[in-house]
């Protein structure tokens, strides 16, 4: 049997401020870097050993993945840094409080951005110019994402690069964001849209899928749940 392990960072500052942060950087907060030390010593107690560490190139993810991989001793394991696991991109919503746009467009409204799977937030008028998407086709870069524009970027990174280790017998651990863990459940659990709408993923806990030898979920559990 072959473990694939979900989780999303610590907290983050845009967390704790209740913000769309989407692809802007932040840092996590003390609560976020403890909460990662808190994982590291879930882990300990699985029976797992990755092959390969996956996350996104945003400083929350990363700094998440790290504190891990340094309190289980996995320094030494590749870390591979994806665009494709960046969080979804909510666009012009991004460092606006969460209760704020309910107060302004009403609480149906933001209900949609943020759960329906086909809903585009509103856009940003032109997209980031950053050094880490630089040599990104411009058509890559989001102006806003619904959810299912997110799945259509992280599962060919999911099927690409994650899948054919995992079909090898190797154990695999992403460290990645809140809706692109979610995509990666939909996936991995056949949900459809509806079914998706009520899951969430929380800070640090990390969801733990066993396959068989065909990549058929055996079991799962959620560590600290």
């Amino acid at each position: 049997m072959v473990k694939l392990v979900l989780i999303r960072h610590g907290e983050s500052t845009a967390n704790a401020d209740d913000t769309y942060t989407g692809w802007s950087d932040v840092q996590l907060t003390n609560r976020g870097i403890a909460q990662a030390h808190a994982t590291a010593d879930l882990l300990a107690d699985l029976t797992f050993a990755p092959t390969t560490v996956h996350t996104s190139v945003l400083v929350r993810a990363i700094k998440t993945a790290l504190i891990i991989c340094a309190d289980r001793d996995w320094l030494a394991l590749p870390l591979l840094k994806s665009w494709r696991l960046n969080e979804r991109h909510y666009g012009a919503l991004r460092g606006h409080n969460k209760q704020q746009t309910r107060l302004e467009f009403g609480a149906h409204q933001v209900a949609l951005w943020r759960r329906d799977f086909w809903t585009v937030p509103p856009l940003l008028a032109a997209p980031d110019h950053d050094r880490r998407y630089a040599k990104l086709d411009p058509r890559c870069l989001p102006l806003g994402e619904s959810l299912a524009m997110a799945s259509a970027r992280v599962l060919p990174y999911y099927q690409d690069v994650v899948v054919p280790e995992l079909l090898q017998g190797h154990d695999q651990l992403i460290v990645a964001h809140g809706s692109t863990l979610r995509v990666l459940l939909k996936y991995i659990e056949q949900l459809s849209p509806h079914q998706l709408d009520g899951v969430e993923v929380a800070n640090g806990e990390p969801i733990v899928y066993e396959f068989d030898a065909h990549l058929q979920v055996t079991e799962k559990i959620v560590l600290g749940e």
